[in-house]
């Protein structure tokens, strides 16, 4: 299977940025999140929005063998932490990141990665590729 055959229509919307609302008044911050419930509103109601959470920044991050390394993290200072997600169902990667980019929060810091869905874990898919090819 190669890697177009392993995505699905799903696209990850990963919303990257902490603070962006820092400096804003009381009056702005109700305007900016005001254009964010419409925009939210709009992908619901076309029924391409399959899911969607915001999260919190704390959590911790494990790592090493056997999970032995815990660290305190996300770091909620940092440019990079995931503030939350949408899943959409759309016809393309292109698609994806047209509504992406008429995201109301990019113009204050924050940031939108978009990530095709596999159908299947590209590690496994290679490893079940191998196996197919060693025993034929």
């Amino acid at each position: 299977m190669s890697s177009d055959n392993n995505r699905t229509s799903q696209y990850l919307l990963l919303f990257r940025g902490s603070h962006w609302e820092a400096g804003l008044s009381p009056d702005q911050l109700q305007e900016i999140m005001g254009r964010w419930s419409a925009w939210f509103e709009g992908l619901e109601k076309s029924g391409k929005l399959k899911g969607a959470q915001p999260l919190l920044p704390e959590g911790k991050i494990v790592s090493g063998k056997n999970g032995k390394s815990i660290a305190d993290g996300p770091f909620a200072e940092s440019k990079e932490v995931i503030s939350g997600y949408f899943l959409v169902e759309v016809d393309s990667l292109e698609d994806a990141l047209e509504f992406a980019k008429t995201s109301p929060l990019l113009e204050y810091g924050m940031t939108v990665e978009v990530r095709p869905v596999a159908v299947q874990c590209p590690t496994m898919q290679r490893v079940s590729e191998q196996m197919a090819h060693a025993s034929a």
